[in-house]
């Protein structure tokens, strides 16, 4: 008797518990259609049938195309939220922050056909709608092979189920979706997934749920009994037990408010061609200026002077040719505070080579006799362009190095056949100038590399273990850490986790030459987590080939593979087979990006770093704990500062505005 009154007692508290944490009334859902890409005639039919379906099944309906819906005031009302046939990036980074803590506090997904064509660049929204849309054909009937007839929205479906509408392929499938509806390639034209082609699929993601299918192109798509039988279920599903959201499971932080931080200009009409800067412990500014000067700004009277000299080649001698030499690349010591060093690469005036030199720097002057010499290699003068020359120090005080690759991107006077932005490959002896394979593709060579060593008291420096090649490995230089770099121009290394941040200015054909050139150019965020061959001059952005070409007949070779690539030109003096390529971070041409959107188009000058971590700041002047753990990257040319999310892995996420109101060139 005692443990039937427990029993009931339990019971009872369960139903309790249960009926608390139930929504009042019917349930509410929100049927969202904003597009900001292609717009589908048939989203008032959607609309309509989803009202229908409402009237007859019991739940209401809000419908709308304003994203201002999504704060948790507002969401909060809602048992799921339906993206009927959305495009583009529906959301700004404050509304994504808030869906995302919608779903983690319970709320339901639905997306509809084109809701996977969207958000590129917020991967929380990828794994949750659980695919991105890649292409299709024309609209054609198909056969469907329902694979799961247990599901709400499956049901009800025949085993095999033909009808028409617009095929999705798909990328970047999750793989913990639960499918429900496979489409038969060999019943249509057009498919590119193969035997796993899902059309409809669920699972539950992040605390909350979520169904998508594919299907729903067509007004008739709105009017087909069996369709809407699936739609709706999928509706039902999501709404689930109409439960309450709870919002002390949001993991995701709101977006701070822009206006907590304020641009605060430092100077204006001072500097001349500046380089690079160091931050010493006093908040003083050192400012490397590419003519030589080094310049101080000081913290304690906010003004700026002249604190050194170096008489660095900055010019040429050659009509119609700029040099991109000079004072390139700054950095203070890690340990400033006790030994006073500053690294300086530069270019001396009086020998072909760029340097890297250590300095005191005491009493507000850069002291030129303490000057050491570490480390140097020759580049090519009277040519333009790309030195890079960025200087930064790892987690375990290596220092790491950019050069350019020294080579000449613009079409050869009085030549025929000529590079045209793409990459310069052209090694017919006298035009050396003009194939980055003898610097950047080149093992045996430091231009077009990033640098890793360890600087030793005396200012020697060691190799530490990582690098590309091992010490005593023939046709290498040891000092490698990274090859295949046009012009990484400014550099950055996670202070806790070691991985090499830079942004690579790209090449600047504006289109494409599949079959005979290649691709059209992009800059590059790139992330390095150990050594590697980023692809340059053989490869671009998301490790497009470039194809071989003969500058003397004007005809096109194979493309050069990436699980392969071979650098088989009479100027290389290294190794032939390169390591296999690593793709960019993050890749973007002048047009706009498809898999990037936020970053527009235009001119491009691709920055990155540093990445962003709250416990190395004091508590009194350090960011929201929103930014801990996410990259800072920039373009000036653009005038954006962006922050990129990463996963656990260093795998891209999202990436999103930085004071986004502000103007930054």
């Amino acid at each position: 008797m005692r443990n039937l009154l427990r029993l009931a007692c339990c019971l009872f508290l369960v139903s309790v518990l249960f009926a608390c944490n139930s929504r009042s009334g019917k349930p509410r859902i929100l049927v969202f259609s904003k597009t900001t890409a292609y717009r589908h005639s048939a989203i008032p039919a959607g609309k309509d049938a989803i009202l229908k379906l409402s009237a007859e099944n019991g739940f209401d309906v809000d419908t709308t195309e304003n994203a201002d819906y999504f704060t948790e005031d507002s969401l909060q009302k809602y048992a799921a939220v339906v993206f009927l046939n959305t495009t583009g990036n529906m959301l700004n980074n404050y509304q994504e922050a808030q869906f995302e803590r919608y779903i983690q506090a319970g709320g339901g997904f639905v997306g509809v056909h084109s809701a996977t064509d969207g958000e590129y660049d917020w991967g929380w929204y990828s794994r949750l709608v659980g695919a991105q849309f890649e292409s299709h054909p024309e609209q054609q009937e198909a056969k469907l092979d329902v694979v799961d007839q247990t599901h709400i929205s499956t049901k009800q479906l025949p085993k095999e189920w033909r009808r028409k509408d617009e095929w999705y392929n798909f990328k970047k499938i999750s793989p913990d979706v639960k499918v429900l509806i496979k489409l038969d390639e060999t019943s249509y034209k057009g498919g590119k997934n193969n035997n796993n082609h899902p059309m409809a699929w669920y699972h539950e993601f992040d605390g909350g749920r979520a169904f998508y299918t594919a299907m729903g192109h067509t007004d008739e798509s709105y009017k087909e009994e069996n369709y809407l039988k699936h739609l709706l279920g999928g509706i039902q599903y999501a709404i689930g037990d109409n439960k309450k959201t709870d919002y002390a499971k949001a993991k995701s932080l709101p977006v701070p408010d822009e206006d907590r931080f304020t641009k605060t200009i430092l100077t204006e009409g001072t500097l001349f061609e500046p380089t690079e800067m160091t931050i010493l412990p006093n908040f003083d500014i050192l400012v490397a200026q590419r003519r030589g000067e080094l310049m101080q700004y000081k913290n304690a009277d906010k003004t700026f002077k002249q604190v050194g000299f170096l008489n660095v080649y900055h010019k040429t001698n050659t009509k119609g040719v700029n040099a991109e030499e000079g004072f390139l690349g700054l950095q203070a010591d890690p340990d400033f505070a006790k030994n006073h060093y500053v690294y300086a690469f530069y270019s001396p005036i009086d020998t072909s080579v760029n340097r890297l030199s250590r300095f005191k720097f005491e009493n507000d002057t850069l002291d030129m006799k303490s000057e050491k010499i570490i480390l140097q290699f020759y580049s090519q003068r009277e040519i333009c362009c790309h030195t890079g020359g960025s200087i930064a120090f790892g987690p375990n005080n290596e220092l790491f190095l950019s050069a350019g690759d020294n080579s000449t991107p613009f079409d050869e006077p009085g030549q025929r056949f000529v590079n045209k932005g793409f990459g310069p490959l052209d090694d017919r002896p006298g035009h050396e100038q003009y194939d980055a394979r003898r610097s950047s593709g080149n093992t045996n060579d430091l231009r077009g590399k990033i640098m890793r060593i360890k600087i030793n008291e005396d200012g020697s420096y060691s190799i530490p273990d990582g690098n590309l090649f091992p010490k005593g490995t023939a046709n290498t230089r040891p000092e490698i850490f990274v090859m295949g770099n046009r012009n990484p121009y400014r550099i950055s290394v996670d202070k806790k986790k070691g991985y090499v941040y830079w942004g690579e200015v790209g090449p600047d054909a504006n289109a494409d030459s599949t079959g005979t050139r290649g691709p059209r150019g992009y800059d590059e965020l790139n992330q390095a987590r150990k050594a590697g061959f980023f692809g340059w001059p053989l490869f671009v952005g998301n490790n497009y080939p470039y194809n071989l070409y003969d500058y003397a007949s004007g005809q096109s070779g194979e493309a050069f593979d990436p699980a392969k690539p071979l650098n088989k030109s009479r100027n290389n003096t290294g190794l032939q087979e390169l390591p296999p390529v690593s793709p960019a971070f993050i890749w973007y041409p002048y047009g706009e990006s498809k898999e990037f959107p936020q970053v527009g188009s235009g001119g491009r000058n691709a920055m990155a770093g540093p990445v962003y971590y709250a416990d190395m700041f004091p508590k009194d002047t350090r960011y929201p704990d929103y930014f801990n753990n996410k990259i800072f990257i920039y373009d000036w040319i653009r005038g954006w500062i962006k922050v990129v999310t990463m996963r656990e892995n260093g795998d891209f996420d999202k990436m999103e505005p930085f004071m986004g109101g502000t103007k930054f060139n």
